[in-house]
Parts: structure tokens; sequence; C-alpha cells
């Protein structure tokens, strides 16, 4: 839902780095970099380090905004589009199992809701690509894309936000993650909702 307003607030200065990262790095080793600190991030929060796992967090995220500006530097591939859209689900993966691996008792159930809410939501947006795809469908909604971009209640700018507050307060990590897997799943439905206009 915030990814559009996001997306105008930095993009201008991802492109200026990516100028500069374009000359020393490939879009798929920026991809790559954004998926280690992602699994940094849930190792840290593993160990019971959240407010240090901030940093690896919002490090992951930023390398995630820069490979595409990278790719359209140096040029884009399939294989950076289907790498980009993994590494992301890494990261989506390893930050709620690393708050499950601090405290199994406590976050168990709240971390699995999240992780199920990730893995329907996840379904419908790869499933509306496919058939976008099959039928020449494009869209610009939330800029240039490899697959085609249905924009929804949870993007990734909420997915962030979530996932900052959680580090701040990791205590009330199952209060949020049971919010973050309901709001998931109704986008999940509203996904389902809007492909049943478009495909029937």
């Amino acid at each position: 839902m915030l990814d559009g307003i996001a997306r105008r607030m930095v993009q201008p200065g991802l492109d200026r780095l990516a100028g500069w990262l374009a000359r020393r790095m490939t879009a798929d080793q920026v991809t790559l970099a954004g998926a280690g600190f992602g699994l940094l991030a849930g190792g840290l929060i593993a160990l019971g380090a959240p407010w240090v796992a901030l940093v690896a967090l919002l490090a992951s995220r930023m390398a995630d905004g820069l490979d595409g500006a990278v790719a359209r530097i140096r040029g884009k591939t399939e294989f950076g589009g289907i790498l980009d859209i993994a590494c992301d689900f890494v990261f989506y993966a390893a930050i709620p199992l690393g708050f499950v691996l601090a405290d199994p008792a406590g976050n168990g159930v709240a971390g699995a809701a999240l992780l199920a809410a990730f893995y329907i939501n996840a379904a419908t947006f790869l499933g509306y690509a496919i058939l976008a795809e099959k039928r020449g469908m494009q869209t610009q909604a939330r800029g240039e894309k490899s697959l085609y971009f249905t924009a929804g209640l949870m993007e990734g700018t909420e997915t962030i936000g979530f996932f900052v507050l959680m580090c701040l307060w990791p205590a009330g990590f199952s209060v949020l993650a049971w919010v973050f897997a309901a709001l998931c799943v109704i986008t999940a439905g509203a996904r389902l909702r809007l492909a049943a206009r478009v495909f029937r």
C-alpha cells in the first residue's frame, strides 16, 4: 500500500548510489548481499540481539532497492528477476524464524502463523503474476519490475515497518505477528477477488 510513496521518496538517492555501485558490483551480487544481510539479521535476532539486527535488516532492504537500479544501468536479466524475488522471500522468512528460534515457546505459534500467511500471500502474488504474463499484461504501479506487480494492503514497505517494530519491541512479537498475519491473509483474499474479476 505504501510502496509507491516510499519509492518516490528514496528512489532518487538509490539511483545516485547505484551509479557508483554499478562500477563495482553486478545486480545479482547486490541481490545476494541483501539476502546475506537478511540472514544475518535473522541470526542476530535468534541470538537475542534484535536491536543490533536492525542494522543488518535495513542494509538488506537497501540492497533490495539498489539491485534493480544497478540492473537498469548494467542490463537486466530474467535470472536476475527470479533471484530478486527468491532472495526477498529468504529475507521474509529469516526475520520471523529468528524470533521463533530466540523464544520457541513464546513465539512459535505466532511465528508459524506469520510464515503461513506469507506463504499464502506469496502464492496469490506469484499466481497472479504468471497469469498476467500469459496475457501480456504490464504495469508500472510500483516501478519497473521483472514480474507483474499487484499492489496490495501489505507490501514491502509495510513488511519492513512490522519487522522494525518487532526488533524495537521483541516482547510484542506475538501480537505484531498475529496482526501482520491477518493483514497478509486479507491482502491475499483481495488479490484473489481481483483475479476473479480479471481472469474469468
